[in-house]
């Protein structure tokens, strides 16, 4: 999120995602477990025959920027860009599972 604002702590954008992640199956996105922190999220993506990682997040940012935009929360909301790892094995998952699993404990809030 940019400036770290923490825009994501809200249960309406909780919903969006989970819409944003059931809509995109049809275009072959399959996400898995995730975290949504307050000002940023981890998710687990597997994406299916010509789906581009860059096209998924776009969409993602568009349908959750349409929830803060209703929520009255003022522009920009993303940083551009993004970062991403691609798991290649159970032991690169489970590595990448535990930090993103633990981030809510790291940061305090849990």
């Amino acid at each position: 999120m940019l400036q770290r604002r923490p825009l994501l702590a809200h249960r309406d954008t909780h919903q969006a995602f989970v819409r944003y992640a059931h809509k995109n199956l049809i275009r072959g996105l399959l996400v898995g477990r995730y975290v949504l922190m307050p000002d940023h999220l981890h998710f687990f993506v597997g994406l299916l025959g010509a789906s581009q990682l860059v096209d998924s997040l776009r969409l993602m940012k568009q349908d959750l920027s349409v929830t803060l935009r209703n929520r009255g929360e003022r522009r920009p909301y993303w940083q551009p860009g993004f970062f991403d790892h691609v798991v290649r094995n159970e032991t690169s998952y489970a590595q990448k599972w535990e930090y993103v699993r633990d981030n809510p404990v790291r940061a305090g809030l849990v």
